[in-house]
């Protein structure tokens, strides 16, 4: 299907997993752990998780002039991901994140960012040409809050619409606010938002309430495993996910992010959107690691298919 392409801002690490009964206290040693590396970074993951689901993706990050920088460039191309806007950082290193990932499928992170901290807006003007003609501007808060300006900037001045993954969570400015289209917290993210407790449905349509009432277009607040609560656009409601064994929650928001935007800029409505973007997390969490946990477009439509 051709579509028009999706522009990710944002992240490139190199995750490296550590599978545990459980995660460790502080001062604790866990032996017995089971240890693996994949690619990860939330925007890494979202360019990803949109070439999956059948976008045109075009990333726009930064990497170390080092192996994880090789590897990571390498990973995207087999996507069949444009990287001609994937810098090589020779001042800093790539991006690293260290998981504990528990039996029940919880999470710790902790990340050292880089060359990630290294993208700044003149990195994004640089590429203003892919705003031209794109479809979607996918971003998450892993680099600095002005370089998510900057692109947001473009992108408005382009015609282009914009989701912002608010994670991890910080506050935001009211006028990147004003330039987003799709606001995708999970329910910390938009308590943080909002200082609204996302406890309830009723509390997730007071804390969507309250985000369209700061300029943004549409708020789709992430339930896990009860599906999103989307306002906006003439909606408000809760949009069902799937029931599965979750066995590693990672990527599993970004996978969601990359496939909204696939959905949306092939011309769906909003629910369907939504739902096509619930089936892609869903599979996602029933697999180890970020990019690895990623499902094809064959996947998702298989499992909507057979959940109609």
């Amino acid at each position: 299907m051709s579509t028009k392409p999706i522009i990710v801002v944002g992240s490139s690490n190199t995750d490296m997993i550590i599978k545990l009964e459980r995660i460790p206290l502080p001062g604790e040693t866990i032996l017995g752990g089971e240890f693996v590396t994949a690619a990860g970074g939330k925007g890494a993951n979202q360019a990803v998780g949109a070439a999956r689901a059948g976008g045109q993706v075009t990333f726009i990050a930064r990497v170390g002039a080092d192996m994880f920088g090789d590897q990571a460039v390498a990973g995207f191309n087999r996507e069949g991901i444009n990287t001609d806007h994937v810098l090589r950082d020779k001042s800093r290193p790539s991006g690293v994140a260290l998981i504990f990932v528990a039996k029940d499928g919880e999470n710790s992170i902790a990340v050292a960012g880089g060359a990630n901290g290294g993208l700044s807006p003149a990195d994004v003007r640089q590429a203003k040409n892919v705003f031209a003609g794109a479809g979607m501007l996918v971003m998450q808060l892993e680099t600095p809050l002005a370089t998510v300006q900057a692109a947001a900037d473009l992108a408005a001045k382009a015609g282009v619409r914009v989701i912002l993954n608010p994670a991890p969570a910080q506050p935001l400015p009211d006028k990147l606010l004003k330039k987003v289209s799709i606001i995708t917290p999970n329910e910390t993210e938009a308590e943080l938002l909002t200082g609204i407790k996302v406890d309830s449905e009723a509390a997730a349509a007071k804390a969507a309430g309250k985000m369209l009432a700061l300029g943004v277009k549409t708020v789709i607040i992430t339930l896990g495993s009860r599906g999103a609560f989307v306002a906006g656009d003439g909606v408000a409601k809760l949009v069902p996910g799937f029931k599965v064994k979750a066995v590693d929650t990672t990527a599993a928001g970004d996978t969601f992010n990359g496939a909204l935007a696939v959905a949306l800029v092939e011309g769906q409505t909003l629910e369907h959107s939504v739902r096509f973007a619930h089936a892609a997390a869903a599979i996602s969490v029933t697999r180890l690691g970020a990019q690895t946990s990623v499902p094809t477009r064959k996947e998702i439509e298989k499992l909507l298919k057979n959940n109609p």
